[in-house]
């Protein structure tokens, strides 16, 4: 039996549409009244698929598709209804595999579906929800409590969305999401954010205390700032960033993060995904989001990203320039101080190796605080300096880490521009730095004799 995939009159190459798969239980229809409402608000097509098993297609012939067909016939007039475009179709095959086809050939911006049952083997884990949020290319929402989500998309009330706050391309995709779901209705958004420790102290450079568990205030103080900066795109239009709660963690991050989720009274929870695979999936917080909560949850993947064309121009309103007191690394500070705006922040350092005193610490700050642009203070631009003492790390660690600890924008550093046997001898602390972070790097080259 092949696939019955009707053609759209409306399709014009353009169009994007919304995908909602419907195995006929209540919860389903449920799922297909809220993907409709979406679809009406965004002017989108929906299409409303159900997958045959080939199997039970052998077995009951044409009676199982005549049967699937009036089902979805009905579906399709109660979703007309409320002022839906509404499209069917019948699919026969692996369900994840048949919806990602139909995905790509209709151009959907939203995939929409219920829940796994509470009595599906191991929280339906293989099955094809599951395998739909590790293979899909545009964002999959589960819905589990419709109640919400309907009111919403009703416009009787506002959402309460938890977003799951990292530092990674999939978060990107779905704070992008997020934003996004405003033009659907009021979304109260709250970041969620769950770390390890260990982790985050060897990131960010900072002393470990002497109890493992325990969580300095450096440490607490570095990740809120941070996370406040990756939820400013969110901000409301009077300037307000959402809230965000940042708790330590010990082992799986979705566990954490669905608990935060269920104290917030989220309506929705909203992950990335990474798409991974084979044991990979043992640390996935949207594998495990899926299987453990209680609300409907959203998997975005990084695809789901907005393209460079419609991406915002990056603002660097805090920067990180190291010097080592050299005529190109001393240049390289007025170069830093010329890319943040009036009011930015230029974080001015030098690594210090060996033992220091705190004379050679305050001589050293003196020294730096003379390479500082007098322009750069009367335009407004505010220079923190700072000594990083090198403690047996490597110059680069000890700048990534500032980096990291600082939350800043870009990095701006001078290179000697070596070359050949000079280079191999030397090394290149600028071609390191490139290899370290994922934060733009300028690199001031010296001026030509």
């Amino acid at each position: 039996m092949k696939s019955v995939v009707p053609e759209l009159d409306f399709d014009n190459g353009e169009t994007m549409s919304i995908v909602c798969a419907t195995n006929f239980s209540d919860a389903s229809l449920s799922a297909s009244t809220i993907a409709a409402e979406l679809a009406r608000k965004t002017g989108e097509p929906l299409w409303l698929v159900h997958v045959l098993n080939p199997d039970s297609a052998r077995a009951f012939g044409r009676s199982l598709k005549d049967a699937a067909e009036a089902a979805l016939g009905d579906q399709v007039k109660r979703l007309e209804k409320a002022g839906a475009k509404v499209q069917s179709s019948l699919l026969v095959g692996e369900p994840a595999v048949a919806i990602q086809v139909l995905v790509e050939e209709q151009r959907a911006s939203l995939v929409v579906t219920s829940a796994p049952s509470h009595d599906a083997p191991f929280l339906g884990v293989g099955g094809t929800v599951d395998r739909l949020a590790q293979s899909l290319t545009v964002p999959l929402l589960v819905v589990r409590e419709p109640g919400p989500l309907e009111a919403w998309a009703r416009g009787e009330r506002p959402l309460r969305v938890m977003l799951g706050v990292d530092r990674s391309l999939p978060f990107e995709a779905a704070r992008d999401w997020v934003k996004a779901m405003r033009k659907w209705g009021a979304v109260e958004v709250v970041g969620g954010r769950i770390y390890w420790p260990e982790e985050e102290y060897q990131r960010l450079g900072l002393a470990h205390p002497l109890v493992f568990a325990d969580v300095t205030p450096d440490l607490r103080l570095a990740l809120e700032r941070e996370t406040a900066s990756l939820m400013a795109p969110l901000a409301t239009a009077e300037g307000q960033v959402p809230r965000s709660v940042v708790e330590p963690g010990v082992g799986r991050i979705a566990d954490h993060l669905v608990d935060l989720a269920a104290r917030e009274k989220a309506d929705l929870l909203v992950v990335g995904t990474h798409h991974r695979r084979a044991l990979g999936r043992l640390w996935s917080v949207s594998h495990h989001a899926l299987r453990l909560a209680h609300m409907s949850v959203a998997c975005v993947p990084s695809q789901a990203a907005v393209t460079a064309a419609d991406a915002p121009l990056p603002a660097f309103r805090e920067v990180l320039v190291a010097t080592d007191f050299s005529d190109t690394g001393n240049r390289a500070v007025a170069h830093a101080c010329g890319l943040v705006p009036p009011g930015g922040t230029v974080h001015l350092v030098h690594v210090a190796e060996g033992l220091r005193s705190l004379e050679k610490e305050a001589e050293l700050r003196q020294q730096l605080l003379e390479v500082v642009p007098r322009q750069a203070e009367a335009t407004g631009r505010n220079v923190k300096v700072e000594v990083i003492p090198g403690a047996g790390k490597d110059v680069v660690t000890s700048l990534v880490q500032a980096a990291e600890r600082f939350g800043v924008d870009a990095i701006v550093m001078g290179t000697h521009g070596r070359s050949g046997l000079k280079r191999a001898v030397l090394g290149s602390v600028a071609e390191a730095m490139l290899s370290r972070t994922d934060r733009p790097v300028l690199l001031v080259r010296p001026l030509q004799a």
